[in-house]
C-alpha cells in the first residue's frame, strides 16, 4: 500500500475534521472522514451508535472501518477513540504519516459541549480531564509527526501542518 496519506488523530474538538478539509485542499489530497464513513456504514449518528451497542462494541467497530480505509494521497480525519486499538492505528500507519493534533486541556474543554451529544466514546465516571489524560499518552505514541496548535486559527493551524509535514 502506499504511504502517501496524512491520517490526522488527536482529541475531540482539536480541529481533525475542519484541518482536514482544508488541508485536503491545501495539498490537492483527498479527504476521508472516518467518522463519516461509520456513520454511513451503520445507519446511525455516532451518539446513536454508542447508546445502542456500547463503548467497547463501538471502539470494534471504529477500530474496523478505519483498518478497512483504503486511500491514496488523502487527508484521514479519524475518530478520537481510535488510537485504542492498536491494530487499527498500525494499519493507518502503513498508509501515511499520523500527525496527532495538539491541543492543551483548557483548550479542548473551551471547544468542547456535550461529550455524549457529541459521540465521545467516554468510559462510565470519565470526565472530560480523565479522557484527556488516558488519551494523550496514546496519540503521542503513534504519532510521526507532533503539531502543538494552541493559539492557533484554523488557517494558522493548516499552515503548521502543511510545514510540519514538510521538515
Amino acid at each position: 500500500m502506499k504511504k502517501g496519506n496524512i491520517i490526522l488523530i488527536g482529541m475531540p474538538g482539536s480541529g481533525k475534521t475542519t484541518i482536514g478539509t482544508e488541508l485536503s485542499e491545501v495539498l490537492g489530497y483527498g479527504y476521508v472522514d472516518s467518522d463519516s464513513v461509520i456513520v454511513a456504514r451503520e445507519g446511525k449518528r455516532l451518539p446513536q451508535i454508542i447508546e445502542e451497542v456500547g463503548r467497547e462494541k463501538f471502539l470494534d467497530i471504529e477500530a474496523k472501518v478505519n483498518s478497512e480505509i483504503c486511500a491514496d494521497r488523502c487527508v484521514v480525519a479519524t475518530g478520537g477513540s481510535v488510537v485504542y486499538r492498536d491494530y487499527a492505528m498500525q494499519k493507518l500507519k502503513t498508509m501515511g504519516k499520523v500527525v496527532y493534533l495538539k491541543l492543551s486541556y483548557e483548550t479542548i474543554q473551551k471547544r468542547l459541549g456535550d461529550l455524549k451529544a457529541r459521540g465521545v466514546a467516554l468510559k462510565e465516571g470519565y470526565t472530560l480531564l480523565d479522557l484527556y489524560n488516558e488519551r494523550t499518552p496514546l496519540y503521542e505514541k503513534y504519532a510521526d509527526i507532533v503539531v502543538d496548535l494552541d493559539g492557533m486559527t484554523i488557517a494558522k493551524s493548516v499552515k503548521a501542518v502543511a510545514k510540519a509535514l514538510k521538515q
